[in-house]
């Protein structure tokens, strides 16, 4: 039972990260209907960013905020100059267009940093040493991301249901076209939704990078898990998208023990049973909602 608890508890910190990017790919598909391939090497590249902030000296709780501030600059300056021109293009000249920024921002990162692994700090005042309980050991940076990930949902809820900004950004991904007529500039609210989506997965990043070494394709298999993640959660809803992830990390924490041929080599192997599950009995996902067409 006590091994149960830790894998629990350890797949439910993996499952908080993969719900952040997960969020970030629910928040670009519902206003767009499209899905970015790049979102990883966009999150992987702000990573690098925060990395050169704290190795320049800079302190942790000013370099992750600034961080994030020039990721929601990047993403709002991608949707501008590159999705916006092709935004009523078939959906597969968009996808290709996303696949280009993944293949841009690795490409950079790889020019720029090189491919050699570099450490990650924990956050200003996260202690390394775990906790006990019993037979239980709680790693205080686990619970960290945990409270992050909260944090963010209820920052969210707050945008979309409690403020105009957040009317704005649900109607425009919604009606665009309505929107317009009732005077809200539809191009702005994409931008910005881009721009959110962009700054959620730079925090994913940021707090995968202490958990394995920052190197450039360090986000590509937690972008194939939160892939997943969004899919059983519902890719038109951001809840199931946090859901779906802390659901699935501990489907493959659990899987990769209990599932004596998968190990550890072979969880990912667990996020495309997960995806080819749900598209066969529910394509919406737990929380999407199932589209209707007259006929």
């Amino acid at each position: 039972m006590t091994e149960f608890i830790q894998l629990v508890l350890a797949g439910t910190a993996n499952g908080c990260i993969y719900g952040l990017l997960a969020l970030a790919l629910v928040l670009i598909y519902r206003s767009t209907h499209i899905i970015n391939f790049g979102q990883g090497e966009m999150a992987m590249f702000s990573t690098y960013i925060c990395w050169s902030f704290l190795n320049a000296g800079m302190g942790y709780w000013v370099a992750v905020p600034l961080t994030l501030i020039l990721a929601f600059a990047t993403g709002l300056a991608v949707q501008r100059v590159l999705i916006r021109p092709v935004q009523n293009a078939p959906e597969l000249t968009i996808v290709i267009v996303t696949l280009g920024l993944y293949l841009f921002f690795n490409s950079l990162a790889l020019w720029i940093y090189s491919g050699v692994p570099k450490p990650f700090p924990l956050p200003t005042g996260v202690r390394q040493a775990s906790w006990q309980v019993g037979d239980i050991f709680i790693v205080p940076y686990h619970l960290f991301i945990f409270v992050v990930l909260i944090t963010l949902m209820l920052a969210l809820y707050v945008l979309f249901q409690r403020t105009k900004l957040g009317l704005g950004l649900r109607a425009a991904a919604a009606q665009p076209v309505s929107s317009q007529l009732v005077g809200i500039n539809v191009n702005l609210m994409l931008a910005l939704g881009w721009g959110i989506a962009a700054a959620a997965g730079a925090l994913a990043g940021i707090l995968s990078a202490p958990i394995v070494q920052l190197e450039p394709n360090f986000m590509a298999t937690v972008l194939i898990f939160s892939f997943a993640s969004a899919t059983l959660g519902g890719f038109d809803s951001p809840p199931g998208a946090v859901v779906g992830g802390i659901a699935l990390g501990n489907i493959v924490a659990l899987g990769g023990r209990y599932i004596e041929f998968i190990g550890t080599q072979l969880d990912i192997v667990l996020a495309l049973v997960v995806i080819v599950a749900v598209l066969l009995v529910r394509p919406a996902g737990l929380f999407g909602r199932q589209a209707v067409q007259r006929v």
